[in-house]
């Protein structure tokens, strides 16, 4: 998952832009099917609704995530990442900007 970049993919033109511009977000299509939306959400608390399952993967920054029926709250930053089920929802809290992948199941 750590790879810098994407090679040989579609890019959706137009920024997926949501919470007043707190968040912003391309969606990128491989070759072989796989989705994901490569973005940037601002310093700010949001919470995020869940489809398919997901992966976020935390390129830089900093931020605290509490998943939907959970009370535990933890932090990540560059390197890591954490996962969402599908159907679900993420509180998270962005300490710094943060720069992120979401890798969707």
């Amino acid at each position: 998952m750590s790879q810098a970049q994407f090679d040989n993919v579609s890019v959706v033109k137009k920024a997926n832009v949501y919470f007043d511009g707190k968040c912003v977000s391309h969606t990128v299509q491989l070759a072989d099917g796989t989705r994901k939306s490569v973005g940037v959400i601002l310093p700010s608390k949001l919470t995020f609704n869940t489809g398919a399952p997901e992966i976020m993967e935390v390129l830089d920054g900093r931020c605290r995530v509490k998943l939907a029926g959970s009370d535990a709250v933890a932090e990540y930053s560059a390197g890591q990442s954490f996962d969402v089920p599908g159907n679900s929802s993420f509180d998270i809290e962005t300490v710094e900007t943060l720069h992120y992948v979401c890798h969707f199941g």
